[in-house]
């Protein structure tokens, strides 16, 4: 039985220029510095009970079209606020549904990436 998702891991092409944009635009700290072994280069970053990787290997590619990560926010407007002031451009501009606001990007590597608040 499956009792928590242990990781989620985004390949990349470039693991320099995605580390550089998960670390300072999106602010996030890895819990150990860059790991190489078997071929295969990876970074991890946990909050909040999870932890979201990012992972250069042979047969591993991003994809636009591929799953998204979203990442809950303390300040969704102060967010969005400085994602737009980085240049970042939105796949889909913020938006509201009746459980929360949310809104998508893309990372360096072409991977989907949310930002997300829920409603109280």
């Amino acid at each position: 039985m499956i009792n928590e998702i242990a990781f989620t891991c985004y390949p990349v092409k470039d693991m320099i220029r995605a580390i550089a944009f998960y670390e300072k635009i999106l602010g996030l700290k890895p819990d150990a510095p860059l790991t190489e072994s078997s071929g295969g280069m990876w970074v991890e970053y946990s909050f909040g009970g999870g932890t979201f990787s990012l992972g250069k290997m042979d047969g591993f590619n991003p994809h636009e079209d591929g799953p998204s990560v979203a990442f809950e926010v303390d300040d969704f407007d102060a967010t969005i606020k400085n994602l737009k002031d980085m240049n970042i451009k939105f796949k889909f501009e913020p938006m509201e549904t009746p459980v929360c606001h949310m809104a998508m990007f893309s990372d360096t590597e072409g991977n989907p990436v949310m930002v997300h608040k829920r409603k109280a």
